[in-house]
């Protein structure tokens, strides 16, 4: 492998760049082939790179051209503080710092590194800070917006299609893109490859499924991708959408609706808020969101805090004032503190 190596930068990284060997013994690629979902692949290149590019002083903007083997916790502990210099979020540090730990792990399991150096990669600490959870919720009265500014042809009966499956069944936009015709069946829409590779049925609510049917009339039998293109004049195209055509689209909605900037996601997150929020089991949105744990899902809950409100006026606690013997106002009992000041017991006459 050739390398070339410059002299430390003046923010204290050590540029090492290596010509692209042999695919299977390249850490970074080995790393990111053994992610199942591609939505996640992505976001672990993107950090890579931006790695890639502070370790090499801006020689090299690819994760592929690394000499990994070289990189060592004094490098990694450097790329900590100038994200944190650059004032990078911490979650986009952390997953910086996420990737690059088991990129190292990766070459350690190749045999190009020793356990010791994987170690002390790996005690490169995360950043720990207090942020207010990303995204918003999207109330009833946004989302009925949303629905009456898709229109009555066909591409305003997909985007209502768009609109069911992201906040009547929680997915995602990476889910819903990849749906076939097939994967719909009356009312039950099964997810395929989700994220982390799980299958999972989820149902329709009322209204939603009306939507997905109304689009499906539109849009025709013919087997394969659920949610298609529409070109002007109304012809359908027979292959999926992209997930970033959805992002788009969802924009463009909300210009049109009158409502605030949101995201897919933000649909999702409300689909997880409003069933909480109905009482629904939080095992049993878990699963039709699709969550690895039950932290996450409650991690999704972006409800007012007067949801919240409602939701700890179910408690009860039975507190009351206590009463004077004259009917007086309330007079707070004595507390007695002094152990030595209490009066001393009788004596028992049976010992």
């Amino acid at each position: 492998m050739t390398e070339i190596v410059a002299a430390p930068d003046e923010r204290g990284i050590v540029p090492i760049v290596a010509a692209p060997g042999s695919p299977d013994q390249n850490p970074a690629i080995v790393y990111l082939a053994g992610k199942a979902s591609e939505v996640g692949r992505r976001g672990l290149r993107r950090s890579l790179d931006r790695a890639a590019e502070i370790f090499t002083g801006g020689l090299a903007t690819s994760a592929f051209l690394v000499d990994w083997t070289e990189v060592r916790y004094q490098h990694v502990a450097a790329l900590r503080a100038i994200l944190l210099d650059d004032d990078a979020k911490p979650a986009t540090i952390n997953h910086v710092l996420s990737a690059v730990r088991g990129t190292i792990k990766e070459a350690w399991r190749l045999g190009l590194v020793d356990a010791e150096t994987k170690e002390r990669v790996a005690d490169v600490p995360n950043v720990k800070a207090h942020t207010l959870p990303a995204g918003r919720h999207v109330d009833a009265g946004e989302v009925a917006a949303l629905f009456r500014a898709c229109g009555d042809d066909p591409a305003g009966a997909r985007d209502a299609a768009i609109l069911a499956l992201l906040y009547g069944c929680g997915l995602r936009r990476s889910e819903a893109v990849a749906l076939l015709l097939d994967d719909y069946d009356d009312g039950r829409v099964t997810i395929r490859n989700g994220k982390g590779r799980k299958d999972r049925n989820v149902f329709c609510p009322t209204g939603g499924r009306e939507a997905i049917e109304a689009w499906i009339a539109r849009r025709g039998s013919w087997p394969g991708a659920l949610l298609c293109p529409v070109r002007k004049g109304g012809h359908v195209q027979q292959r999926a959408m992209t997930d970033q055509a959805v992002l788009l689209r969802l924009r463009q909605l909300a210009g049109r609706a009158g409502v605030k900037p949101l995201t897919p996601h933000d649909l999702r997150r409300s689909f997880v808020g409003e069933l909480l929020d109905a009482g629904a089991d939080i095992s049993s949105v878990q699963g039709l969101a699709g969550h690895s744990s039950v932290d996450t899902t409650q991690r999704y809950d972006r409800r007012p805090d007067e949801a919240k409100r409602r939701t700890a006026q179910l408690l009860h606690v039975p507190f009351a004032a206590p009463l004077s013997p004259a009917g007086g106002d309330s007079i707070p009992a004595p507390v007695q503190d002094d152990p030595a000041s209490a009066p001393e017991p009788a004596d028992n006459p049976h010992g």
